[in-house]
């Protein structure tokens, strides 16, 4: 059992995370700015209050947990580039003030920064609407930032080019950089099994300091 902080709890990504570690027997805190926006009940389930940009805030949550877990996303394009590279040094900084203390990070990325099979990255494909291109480039923003600490365990989980609310099949391929794609050359996971992939990660480390993807 693994004691998880959890930031972005009531998002399409967050909860699905929130609902695959309890049911794990996993304990969780989840620390949102307005605890009244979590319905969810559960005796291994706490809820606090948190700012994921406020690196003191960060610290008071993470402290006493093995994995502190980011699923903080920002809305549209200009809210994600408000939130998600900031949040990223904010989490950084408040896991420094926890020292040796600290505990694992994990922050769910995005897909726009993977390899497709002809070289370039997802974010250069035609057609992309400005507002996924801000999306994209915040979550890459974010990913080149922590490739920049060293004296943090972190962990980046980019999804598919297509995650949304689906089934729950426990099966997943992953890669580091390159966008994982089937014979069809679709590129998708379900939000479910994003979940069990972050919390196959939480259980068995295997991806400490780097990047990886998921995908069907």
């Amino acid at each position: 059992m693994a004691k998880i902080a959890l930031f972005g709890a009531t998002g399409t990504i967050g909860s699905r995370i929130l609902r695959e570690a309890l049911d794990r027997g996993h304990q969780v805190t989840a620390a949102l700015r307005e605890q009244s926006k979590i319905t969810e009940r559960h005796p291994g389930l706490m809820v606090v209050s948190g700012d994921v940009l406020d690196a003191a805030s960060v610290a008071a949550v993470a402290k006493g947990h093995d994995v502190l877990v980011s699923a903080v996303g920002g809305g549209d394009g200009p809210g994600h580039v408000a939130t998600i590279a900031p949040a990223a040094k904010s989490l950084v900084m408040g896991l420094h003030r926890l020292g040796d203390a600290a505990p694992r990070l994990i922050a769910v990325g995005g897909a726009g920064s993977l390899r497709t099979p002809d070289g370039k990255q997802v974010w250069d494909a035609e057609g992309i609407p400005d507002f996924l291109l801000q999306i994209m480039h915040a979550h890459g923003d974010a990913l080149e930032y922590y490739r920049t600490v060293s004296d943090v365990r972190w962990t980046n989980i980019s999804p598919a080019a297509l995650i949304e609310p689906g089934e729950r099949t426990g099966t997943y391929r992953t890669a580091l950089d390159e966008l994982v794609a089937d014979a069809q050359g679709r590129s998708r996971i379900s939000a479910e099994d994003y979940a069990v992939a972050v919390v196959d990660e939480i259980e068995a480390p295997k991806h400490i300091g780097e990047r990886f993807t998921v995908g069907y």
